[in-house]
């Protein structure tokens, strides 16, 4: 009884083991590649698989997902003979499972290698200040170089960035030095920039100012000229009217007699105040007309009376 138990035993522990050894479960964005009898066999996908117990075996796991790989930093020379110190990360992808267990002994050696390599041979070619301003062409040189050789190792380099560029000290001495300069220069240039717009304003409102008292001065003497235009033109409509109203007194009985009565006392008034502001004595030319104005004139006042 105790021998049945013991082989029933000893059956299931090997049956367990069979299991084990032949049931695969492989994980999501994972990628097994077995070997039969020392050869590659196959690559196993996520999911149940199974596999020949003890000929089969599970030779490499690898990992399907994004890795990043940090690259260690390096002393690179630059085309002006600065070192610069440069360390990157860089992110890749294992697209071939096989070719990734066996193209290389260690891909992820040969493509920190590599990155390194083409970095030192980039940054070679560029002056210091190039580096600074153009990362993103390093990067993208670094990118299709490597994942030119890395297509043997199935492995997709996906992109690289330059965490950090660290110059020499005496160098960011001198570009730090550079940079206040600049920033002073700037504000000197917007300072002047500054002074000259108020200089260019307040020559605009000066100009704007003589324009506006021009014009304010061309439109007094408008109104100016306007108004004795106006006033020109009611003393020749009051003439015109006393003209007529004149005329039409003389048609009237006795109207010449008081044009005359009229004429006579402006004449006498009229040597009356010359005689006032001259000592010399002035005497009509003709004696006869002036003596019948006033006869007339007399007339006209006995005649009213």
């Amino acid at each position: 009884m105790e021998n049945s138990t013991f082989v029933v035993f000893v059956l299931f522990v090997l049956a367990l083991v069979f299991i084990m050894k032949t049931v695969k479960v492989v994980p999501q964005q994972d990628a097994w590649v077995v070997e039969r009898l020392g050869k590659y066999h196959a690559t196993l996908a996520p999911g149940l698989n199974i596999v020949v117990p003890f000929v089969d075996r599970i030779a490499y796991k690898h990992v399907l997902k994004e890795i990043p790989l940090d690259v260690p930093p390096q002393v690179c020379i630059t085309k002006d003979n600065t070192q610069l110190q440069v360390d990157g990360i860089l992110y890749f992808q294992i697209t071939d499972a096989m070719r990734a267990s066996y193209g290389s002994s260690n891909y992820i050696a040969a493509i920190t290698q590599l990155a390194q390599t083409t970095l030192r041979s980039v940054i070679g070619k560029m002056e210091l200040d190039k580096t600074f301003e153009e990362r993103d062409h390093i990067n993208t040189t670094i990118v299709n170089a490597i994942d030119e050789s890395a297509a043997n190792w199935g492995v997709k380099v996906l992109r690289y960035e330059i965490k950090d560029l660290t110059p020499p000290k005496e160098i960011l001495h001198a570009m730090q030095a550079q940079i206040t300069a600049e920033r002073e220069k700037r504000a000197l240039i917007a300072a002047s920039e500054g002074r000259k717009q108020e200089q260019i304003n307040i020559a605009s409102g000066e100009r704007e100012a003589a324009i506006a008292k021009s014009e304010g001065e061309m439109q007094a003497s408008i109104n100016k000229a306007q108004g004795q235009a106006a006033a020109i033109l009611a003393i020749a409509d009051a003439s015109a009217e006393a003209i007529r109203k004149t005329a039409s007194a003389i048609r009237e009985p006795g109207g010449e007699d008081a044009v005359n009565l009229k004429v006579a006392e402006q004449y006498v008034a009229a040597f009356a105040n010359l005689a006032k502001t001259n000592n010399s004595i002035i005497v009509p030319a003709n004696m006869s007309d002036m003596s019948g104005l006033i006869a007339s004139a007399m007339q006209v006042v006995k005649a009213q009376k």
